[in-house]
């Protein structure tokens, strides 16, 4: 008869889904349904060893990243009359010379304030940061 232990995990909870090792062979071990008692379990391929799974949740897929500051200024600031212009910080991508400046707060305090600049060129609408 296989050997089933239950897993007790208070710390991790349901959002933790980490690799699980078979304890007679460490082996990995993978989700399967056990249909007849209608519960989730851990089982090793090699030997009979098997777990209850501590929840229904076997994978979790968390997206972590960033969002782009860039891609929320709008090409549009350079129509801004009220936004300065200066010509020496010339388009990294068409190499034009006027762009409009300003400088904007970040959520994050532990980052210093920056300039974003955008291309004035009509046909360009580059935006950078240096």
């Amino acid at each position: 008869m296989p050997a089933i232990s239950a897993y007790d995990s208070h710390s991790e909870g349901p959002e933790y889904v980490g690799i699980r090792f078979c304890l007679e062979c460490n082996n990995m071990l993978y989700p399967k349904e056990d249909k007849e008692n209608k519960v989730l379990l851990y089982a090793c391929r090699n030997c009979d060893y098997k777990q209850l799974a501590p929840s229904n949740c076997i994978y979790v897929n968390k997206i972590m990243h960033e969002i782009d500051e860039l891609t929320h200024i709008v090409s549009d600031v350079v129509s801004d009359p009220t936004l300065p212009r200066g010509e020496d910080h010339p388009c990294p991508k068409c190499n034009h010379r006027e762009a409009i400046f300003f400088q904007a707060q970040t959520r994050r305090a532990e980052e210093e304030m920056r300039l974003y600049y955008v291309c004035t060129n009509t046909h360009c609408g580059h935006r950078w940061t240096e």
